[in-house]
């Protein structure tokens, strides 16, 4: 077997498992999720439709790995519309299952692993695929913090020289996973720089661009880019899904955009990795992509949402509006020690709300979890689930402000 399985970490939602294995939720209070980010909102019709109208010819070819121009044309065609960018839909776009799929195998075709002291930079708290993915490539994860005072900015500048000068891949994501947190153009510039300065290559993981709650739409890594007067994206691989955007994570839809040289490479490797997209998703997926309306009412949906839920529970914990995604990072209470573990077990057993505990999410370096001592709520169910379970936290925090 290949000896580097053995260096991955449990997944989080198998220890929230073993978390509340010995664990009896009161039977009469009907359960309530908010710890995996699992979009809830029905899925469009439209795209549905477009689904099964591919089925009787859409499932009697083989699809290239490349996918269809019309695909790859829609792809280009929103880039322009959301970001203001023009790319080559045939040399700079990429449709992929899923950006989950995509992150991972970028990696194995990124990562040189007999350059000595290989190494992917990645934030923490992070999508645990970024370092499963570099530990599978041969390389090293370096995790970065984010910093609380600072809207869960990302601290770049703790990464020492040598460590930049043997990173061959760095993982940003924003909207952040599980912060929220919006990267500004000033921090684009300090890591083209870096790059720019070691030559590494930088994966912006945007899957949550289209849920945000500002009038203005996030900044993305392109669009930074090109406003940084990088029109060529070099070094630069942006991931896109149409799973939180349209609702549809059973699709397995995305694409990558960005440096038409890495675009080249992952499209060989992709050819070997046998990732093509069927026709009947791609069909979907350009209606998908071709249709903003359902976007914006996906969006009002969240703004809704998050403008009941979020006072009930910034009354009895530390938590705010983010800037973007669906998640709440909230502060667990003082009296809990910071222990995020024990509060979301004890939730679950005397509320049967399933939260995600922060510590999770992260890793211990040089003895601190910047997870640790909060929480992950994903409001993806709902208003009236959502704004049940805040209340049940709320009245929990209020029967049991400390640690048992």
């Amino acid at each position: 077997m290949n000896p580097l399985l053995a260096k991955l970490q449990p997944y989080p939602f198998e220890r929230l498992k073993q978390l509340f294995a010995r664990v009896t939720p009161p039977p009469g209070l009907k359960p309530i999720s908010l710890g995996i980010g699992e979009p809830k909102h029905a899925t469009p019709a439209f795209i549905q439709e477009a689904l099964k109208a591919s089925v009787a010819t859409g499932l009697s070819a083989y699809p290239a790995t490349a996918g269809e121009p019309a695909l790859r044309q829609a792809c280009a065609h929103w880039l322009k519309s959301r970001y203001r960018l023009t790319l080559d839909p045939m040399t700079q776009v990429l449709p992929v299952n899923g950006s989950r799929e995509a992150l991972f195998a970028l990696t194995q075709t990124v990562i040189d692993p007999t350059r000595p002291g290989a190494t992917v930079v990645s934030p923490n708290p992070f999508y645990q695929i970024y370092e499963g993915a570099a530990l599978l490539s041969g390389a090293e994860p370096h995790y970065v913090p984010s910093d609380p005072a600072r809207n869960f900015a990302n601290d770049w500048d703790s990464v020492p020289a040598e460590v930049w000068a043997r990173t061959q891949l760095l993982f940003v994501c924003s909207p952040g996973n599980p912060t929220g947190a919006v990267m500004p153009l000033s921090e684009w510039a300090k890591l083209f720089a870096l790059s720019d300065q070691h030559g590494f290559v930088i994966a912006s993981d945007e899957c949550y661009s289209e849920i945000y709650f500002r009038e203005e739409a996030p900044l993305g890594g392109l669009e930074a880019a090109q406003q940084l007067g990088r029109s060529d994206f070099r070094r630069l691989i942006a991931f896109t899904s149409l799973s939180k955007r349209s609702n549809v994570p059973g699709l397995r839809s995305g694409f990558v955009a960005g440096d038409a040289a890495i675009v080249q490479k992952f499209l060989l490797y992709r050819t070997y990795h046998g990732s093509a997209m069927s026709p009947v998703v791609q069909a979907a997926s350009v209606a998908a992509w071709g249709d903003e309306a359902h976007v914006v009412d996906n969006r009002n949906l969240y703004r809704t949402k998050f403008a009941q839920v979020t006072p009930v529970l910034a009354e009895v914990l530390d938590v705010k509006l983010p800037d973007a995604s669906f998640y709440l990072w909230a502060g667990v209470p003082a009296g809990w020690q910071g222990d995020d573990a024990a509060f979301a077990q004890a939730l679950y057993a005397k509320e049967h709300v399933t939260v995600l505990p922060g510590s999770y999410l992260a890793r211990d370096v040089q003895g601190t979890n910047p997870g640790r001592g909060r929480i992950r709520m994903a409001l993806v169910a709902d208003t009236a689930e959502c704004l049940e379970a805040a209340q049940r936290i709320a009245r929990f925090v209020r029967t049991h402000p400390h640690k048992a």
